[in-house]
């Protein structure tokens, strides 16, 4: 696996491979529909508006600064936007609001629409971009991985990820007919007919609800329910027991044995469906709560250790290559100590929207703690993980933070290591720490290997 190459800047939709693609990643595993568009910025200080499309290059966006309303009408008739990023005042004072309104009466699908003024504005202002089209308003300055974050926002650009069923049946007939039900709403569905495989298909296929046969020849679905909430990992997992049990006393002992719900056989699908979609959408709000860290949305250090043992089981088993990282931010408290926690807070955050952006979506991104973050990496192997590491190390460097006296550049140290047969879970964070821990007294802003 190798870095993408640069593409040829004449044509915008490409600019986006920027993105330190490999070359086993689909587009679509890297980067979202809504992204694969332009964003326009349209400010009163073009070189301003310069600067800043080039740091949101860096995150993998395609971004042009626009010079003028011409340029804009004839730039959204060649290539439609993400967004368009406006100045309220572009070109005249007010003109910004009346060009976007223009741009939006021309359009048969509305574009996404920030305002922004350098000054605080009043309500009227503020009504007349609403009815511009505005969903969004920011004031004072404008700085790249905050616009990013509004911007993703915008264009809904956060990836859809189905919700995920298994189904446990000996009837290998009644897990199908499920399985097609849960398919036509759009749900992810795996079915076990086995359940003495069912701690091994948790772990592997992590699903946000389980639905459960109450009577199987191995054992039945209640006690099977005890041996799945013994996990702490699946205490908060809804269960559902399909069965063609009707007597009332029956069903209530099953749900009381670890159960959430219980529907009887035969069903009508939308009744499967809806009570399935409630219960598994809630259950992954839930979990999001507790699993992510709230400054950056990442994975948690619980959870992200969870996602490491989870994929180290599955690449000895599949035998695939898996490589894990730890990043720490350089002089950090040096950051804090001159600009302030709130500087600090944002460089977090700007790091954790450069991982997203530059990364896989089947790498799993974490906050370790602190200013530190670890990565986890399926299906990577260690020459490849450095390589993807160091390019997204060398882009973040160049990242400006508005500041004074003057700006502010950051980097990171990293260390990363790969899977073999004398590491466990636990064996690979420790070294990778210990080779993030050479990194710093190499002399920071580097990526150290762990060779095999």
């Amino acid at each position: 696996m190798s870095q993408a190459v640069e593409p040829s800047p004449q044509c915008p939709a490409q600019q986006l491979m920027r993105s330190g693609l490999r070359k086993d990643d689909p587009l679509d595993q890297v980067l979202l529909p809504a992204l694969r568009k332009p964003v326009y910025i349209l400010l009163q200080d073009h070189e301003r508006a310069l600067r800043l499309a080039q740091q949101l290059e860096f995150f993998g966006l395609v971004v042009q600064a626009l010079p003028s309303a011409a340029a804009l009408l004839a730039s959204i008739g060649e290539y439609p936007p993400a967004a368009i990023i406006m100045d309220v005042d572009f070109t005249g004072r007010g003109q910004g609001l009346l060009l976007a309104a223009k741009v939006q009466q021309g359009l048969a699908q509305p574009v996404p629409l920030l305002f922004f003024s350098h000054q605080e504005t009043d309500t009227p202002t503020r009504l007349a971009a609403v009815r511009a089209g505005g969903q969004d308003f920011l004031t004072g300055t404008l700085e790249a991985s905050s616009l990013l974050e509004k911007v993703e926002l915008l264009t809904n650009a956060a990836p859809h990820d189905p919700l995920r069923v298994l189904i446990i049946d000996d009837s290998r007939t009644q897990a199908l007919h499920t399985e097609r039900v849960l398919a036509s709403a759009g749900m992810l569905t795996r079915s076990l007919t086995d359940p003495i495989g069912t701690m091994a298909e948790l772990a592997d296929f992590q699903p946000d609800l389980i639905i459960l046969d109450l009577y199987m020849p191995a054992c039945t679905g209640p006690e099977l329910a005890k041996v799945i909430r013994h996990s702490d990992r699946y205490v908060s997992v809804p269960i559902i027991y399909l069965s063609a049990e009707d007597d009332l006393d029956k069903q209530l002992d099953a749900m009381s044995e670890g159960g959430d719900d219980f529907l009887t056989k035969p069903f009508r699908s939308r009744h499967l469906i809806t009570t399935v979609r409630n219960r598994a959408a809630r259950a992954r709000h839930l979990k999001a709560r507790m699993v992510r860290d709230s400054l950056t949305g990442l994975y948690n250090h619980t959870h992200i250790l969870q996602l490491l043992e989870d994929c180290s089981f599955r690449a000895r088993r599949e035998q695939q290559p898996l490589s894990f990282a730890m990043l720490d931010i350089d002089r950090f408290k040096k950051i804090n100590d001159r600009h302030g926690h709130p500087m600090g807070d944002r460089v977090i955050k700007s790091l954790a929207l450069f991982l997203k952006q530059r990364l896989r979506k089947s790498d799993f991104i974490g906050r370790y703690g602190g200013e530190e973050f670890a990565i986890v990496m399926p299906n990577t192997a260690l020459e490849a993980a450095h390589k993807v590491l160091d390019d997204i190390r060398r882009r973040f460097a160049e990242i400006l933070y508005p500041a004074q006296p003057q700006d502010l550049q950051c980097t990171f140290s990293a260390g990363v290591v790969q899977l073999d047969d004398g590491l466990d879970a636990l064996t690979m964070a420790s070294a990778a720490d210990e080779a993030l821990y050479r990194a710093k007294h190499a002399g920071r802003n580097c990526v150290v290997r762990v060779e095999p």
